[in-house]
């Protein structure tokens, strides 16, 4: 028990240093030549000391988390202990924005120079503007679109123009949508750990899903939305896999096997029908938010190394997999029918990227620097937590493939699995150096899967609390913004 602490520790100091190795290169490389184009590296931020009308709340709901969430995630029924999930992280992160104050860490965000509310009135035309969007990505274009709008398919900025048609226009809107519509993300993840490696590991992730650092950029950013969107799509595939009960044949605090009961019988003569068509409208469903990801961000492509890895833990991918692939045909079709082409768009992407600090930008430091902002993103605790869950892969490898309700220990290396597979797309996204800097942002719908590797460690409280303490510093002593 004392040597796995202190490997934990260890781990969480080596990323510690890395943090601070990124803080003091980049400094250095930033006063010399000016080339990362952020104001503190690694982040896109300057430093200020400051608190604001969100700092009571902020420290009251991670107090409160950090006190009384392990024990309310293991007694509270499986419904509630989602909707407390979801309440929690909003509130977590709306206090956290509301340090910067209601224009500034809310309203004024999506309202700057590069965002998505600076083109509402273009889009008038919504055909004609997706038929003639292309034109407009480089950068010595006529009109050239704003550098969030240009890097991104269209269904992002469309997002908000359909806000603004039925009368949510303006900042605070789309601020307000982006952080409920992005506290979300969590209940996603403990949908799909619940139903791919137990109820037990899915309540002892919730604290930490819940206390997250990342939620410093949930609010507000478009960003956050996006890792809704995606991991939604995850879920219901790994309900459509798993059969689309949702059930985990697991009591909640001691992981005991129970009676699933007529409902949870996939196999059975009682609810087969019904469950054919929860597996099917789940598979249809998850196609349809796959390809609504892909149309909100060309990056979250990579979020189908997720979903391989959730088909290896399934037992229904060849049921699920045509229905997937119909819901995944949907969205391409509506904006390709539209005049609006993924790849040209793509490609003319990352001649805009280029055109910008992208190009200037050292591929030598931020490679490695990226992964430090994940690091404050995600927390020293998920760094431990993904240590553990090497070790439980690495150990209990001939596990994974074994249904989470058979007998022996086949719950960990099962998230393992799928924490990993976040991991390795994190990873091909930094290889890829389209992403230099503003990661923290860009990379939340990544870092969010992330966090379940917080299910793997003892006290929780004391690691909860570490957790807590860097996103208030954070946001108490940075001015963060893109």
């Amino acid at each position: 028990m004392i040597r796995d602490l202190l490997r934990d520790l260890g781990a969480a100091l080596v990323a510690a240093l890395l943090v601070v190795t990124a803080v003091l290169v980049g400094t250095v490389i930033q006063r010399e030549d000016g080339t990362l184009y952020v104001g503190w590296p690694p982040l896109y931020a300057v430093a200020k000391p400051h608190v604001g009308v969100g700092t009571p709340a902020a420290l009251a709901v991670a107090v409160a988390v950090v006190a009384y969430g392990p024990a309310l995630a293991v007694r509270l029924p499986w419904r509630a202990l989602l909707a407390a999930a979801w309440a929690t992280a909003t509130a977590w992160t709306f206090s956290l924005a509301l340090v910067d104050g209601w224009q500034r860490g809310i309203a004024g965000r999506l309202t700057t120079q590069y965002e998505y509310l600076r083109v509402i009135d273009r889009f008038h035309d919504i055909p004609g503007t997706l038929r003639d969007f292309t034109h407009h990505i480089l950068i010595d274009s006529p009109g050239h679109w704003p550098a969030h709008v240009a890097g991104h398919p269209p269904a992002a900025p469309l997002t908000f123009v359909l806000l603004d048609r039925i009368g949510l226009g303006g900042g605070g809107w789309a601020g307000v949508w982006c952080i409920t519509v992005g506290a979300t993300a969590c209940v996603a993840v403990l949908v799909t750990v619940r139903v791919l490696a137990g109820e037990v590991l899915a309540r002892r992730a919730a604290p930490f899903l819940v206390l997250a650092p990342a939620a410093v950029w949930m609010g507000t950013s478009a960003d956050g939305y996006f890792a809704a969107v995606a991991a939604w799509a995850v879920a219901l595939l790994a309900l459509a896999v798993t059969g689309g009960t949702g059930r985990t044949g697991q009591t909640r605090a001691t992981g005991r096997t129970r009676a699933t009961g007529r409902m949870g019988r996939v196999g059975g003569a009682e609810g087969t029908g019904r469950t054919g068509h929860r597996v099917w409208a789940a598979a249809f469903g998850s196609g349809l938010l796959f390809g609504l990801t892909c149309y909100l961000s060309y990056g979250l492509t990579l979020f189908a190394v997720i979903a391989a890895g959730v088909l290896v833990l399934g037992r229904e991918r060849v049921r699920v997999l045509p229905l997937l692939f119909a819901g995944l045909a949907v969205v391409p079709l509506v904006f390709t029918l539209a005049g609006f082409h993924w790849w040209e768009a793509y490609r003319l992407l990352v001649e805009r990227y280029y055109q910008g600090a992208g190009g200037l930008r050292p591929y030598g430091y931020w490679v490695w620097a990226n992964l430090a902002c994940t690091v404050l993103v995600v927390g020293l605790a998920t760094v431990a937590g993904l240590r553990r869950a090497g070790v439980a892969l690495v150990r209990q490898r001939g596990q994974v493939l074994r249904h989470r309700d058979a007998p022996g220990p086949a719950a960990e290396p099962r998230l393992a699995l799928l924490v990993y597979a976040a991991l390795l797309a994190l990873l091909a996204a930094d290889l890829s150096g389209m992403s230099k800097a503003e990661t923290e942002r860009i990379w939340l719908p990544f870092a969010t899967w992330l966090l379940a590797a917080g299910a793997f460690l003892p006290r929780p409280r004391a690691w909860l609390a570490a957790q807590a303490t860097l996103a208030l510093l954070l946001n108490h002593m940075l001015l963060t913004g893109w």
